[in-house]
């Protein structure tokens, strides 16, 4: 490799600045909540965008059945292969689903709209700006008079608000893919090594209706329910004095997120359905939290022994760990980004869950690096008005760029 290819980089991104801007406000303008999760047509767009800029896309649609068990009603992998000589395989994944834009915009959801050099639009930061992060990197590789040896695939799926069973896993899982290394969607500022994982709950406590003139021929499951309410609650104050050695990751968490029944105000609630989320520290295991928060609210339940409590798993989602590998990936992004965003830029871990799990769980070491600003809350992420500084996602590109090639030159 020789020693412009730094200088190469940079002006080959610096060249095409508009139509990476161009390509990331298409993904924008087309709708891919999820819920309702029917994402198949923007899959398409964004594989004829690619097929546009000279990529070969694979597609891989998940069969409807699989996408509707797992809160879905439609999904296509999109894998894009391009393998310039022997060498390591390195993933580059990022999901085009997005929460649905809720309320309080003030400006169009799906407009991309920029303003003050920020790109507005549900997506734009997460993670919709990483298909065009990732794209333009491996562009830039292929411009290089020498190009490096090895593999570079872009790993495009759409179900990370869901869990990515049926995407970073399906692919795992079904071979498609086997990579060496992988790289998932994030934001700038940061080198992510490690995040929390989450539990998802539901508690049915089952009761007798009755009239409200005779209550006590009736069992009151709000009654029941709100003793284990009470439970989780007391429960949920000793986790302050737990705390992650992994910095930016904190205490565990626990919400209750969701409370639905009753019949009507002058009738004895006959069913109480709550849902709960417990965030996991990377130092927790799905198994050992499970069943403390069974024990907890099984033990509630005791004191109403006419109600039936019932708990049913939603969601387990383990926390990403750094495997053998990650340090290479982390020293190699911190190195760059430090240089190119002009600060220091570290390693660290986020309170939150994403795809990258399933990657760490299949061996292959990952972090999280991709475009965006210095916190979820600067992007408005699954909140009104989302954007993106377009600055950090020219210069998150050439960071991206720039740790493939030395993964791929072994340098």
């Amino acid at each position: 490799m020789t020693d412009d290819s730094a200088s190469l980089i940079r002006a080959f991104l610096d060249g095409h600045r508009a139509e990476q801007t161009r390509f990331l406000a298409e993904l924008v303008r087309v709708p891919s909540d999820n819920p309702p999760g029917d994402c198949a047509a923007h899959a398409e767009r964004a594989a004829a965008l690619l097929e546009e800029l000279g990529f070969t896309v694979e597609r891989h649609p998940v069969p409807a059945d699989v996408a509707r068990a797992n809160g879905m009603i439609s999904a296509t992998n999109l894998v894009v292969r391009r393998r310039f000589g022997d060498g390591p395989v390195v993933a580059l994944n990022a999901h085009g689903d997005v929460v649905p834009p809720g309320e309080g915009w003030t400006r169009d959801p799906y407009g991309a709209e920029i303003v003050d050099g920020w790109m507005y639009g549900r997506g734009a930061a997460v993670s919709k700006s990483d298909f065009a992060t990732y794209a333009w990197a491996l562009l830039a590789l292929e411009r290089l008079p020498v190009p490096p040896a090895g593999t570079v695939e872009l790993h495009l799926t759409y179900d990370e608000e869901t869990g990515g069973e049926i995407g970073p896993r399906r692919l795992l899982e079904e071979g498609i893919t086997r990579p060496d290394f992988a790289i998932a969607a994030g934001f700038s500022y940061a080198v992510v090594t490690a995040h929390n994982g989450c539990l998802h709950l539901e508690v049915e406590v089952t009761g007798k209706s009755a009239h409200a003139a005779l209550p006590a021929t009736g069992i009151d499951a709000l009654e029941a329910a709100n003793h284990v309410l009470t439970a989780l609650y007391a429960h949920r104050k000793g986790y302050a004095g737990t705390v992650s050695a992994i910095p930016g990751i904190g205490t565990p968490q626990l919400t209750v997120g969701l409370i639905r029944g009753g019949i009507n105000t002058n009738v004895v609630p006959d069913r109480i359905t709550l849902r709960l989320d417990r965030r996991m520290i990377p130092e927790e295991t799905g198994a050992a939290v499970e069943a403390e928060l069974r024990g907890v609210i099984e033990r509630a339940a005791a004191a109403f022994p006419a109600a039936r409590v019932a708990v049913r798993r939603i969601l387990l989602a383990e926390p990403l760990k750094p495997v053998a590998g990650t340090e290479r990936l982390e020293t190699l992004l911190c190195r760059h980004a430090t240089a190119v965003m002009g600060e220091p830029v570290g390693a660290t871990g986020v309170p939150l869950y994403t795809d990258a799990r399933h990657y760490a769980a299949a061996g292959v070491p990952i972090v999280l690096y991709g475009a965006g600003p210095r916190s979820i809350e600067e992007a408005n992420a699954h909140r009104a008005d989302e954007r993106l500084p377009l600055d950090d996602l020219y210069r998150a590109t050439e960071v991206v760029a720039l740790t493939l090639r030395d993964l791929l030159t072994g340098t």
